[in-house]
């Protein structure tokens, strides 16, 4: 299943560290666009409640850069397990297991000139301080050159 999990830039160093995302489970954002509805409008969607999701993150690590980050994995359908509706078209989930790092598709983070508003919605939830801000995609090669530029 392809998954949008939320985390943070340092989160990010320690899986390219690690070789793979620890703390199973670990809450995650999917896809369900049901039969009408557009898959990558769902997936769009997604992957910005993982980023909503990276907010909590970052308010919990104050010495975080104050940048989402969604990586978003293609993990195996058994160790995913829905947990309920997160809006239209996109379903909570919960991954069971480490994420390895083979499992990355791509990394989708936020410019550092939106750090000031990625701050602001990280100290008042629900703000939409970040709202106007796309997150910029990044490739699996590039994600060691990223956390390096930190």
């Amino acid at each position: 299943m392809y998954v949008f999990l939320p985390s943070t830039v340092p989160a990010l160093a320690a899986l390219l560290e690690e070789g793979r995302l620890e703390g199973a489970p670990l809450t995650a954002f999917a896809a369900d666009p049901g039969p009408e509805g557009d898959a990558e409008e769902a997936e769009y969607e997604a992957m910005y409640a993982a980023a909503e999701e990276s907010l909590a993150l970052l308010a919990a690590d104050p010495a975080a850069p104050r940048r989402r980050v969604v990586l978003a994995a293609n993990m195996p359908d058994a160790v995913v397990e829905r947990e309920g509706g997160a809006a239209d078209g996109v379903v909570r989930v919960r991954v069971t297991a480490a994420v390895p790092y083979k499992k990355l598709a791509s990394a989708h983070v936020d410019d550092p000139a939106a750090s000031a508003d990625v701050a602001a919605a990280a100290a008042e939830p629900g703000s939409g301080a970040a709202d106007d801000h796309e997150l910029m995609w990044f490739a699996v090669q590039e994600l060691r050159h990223l956390v390096s530029g930190e």
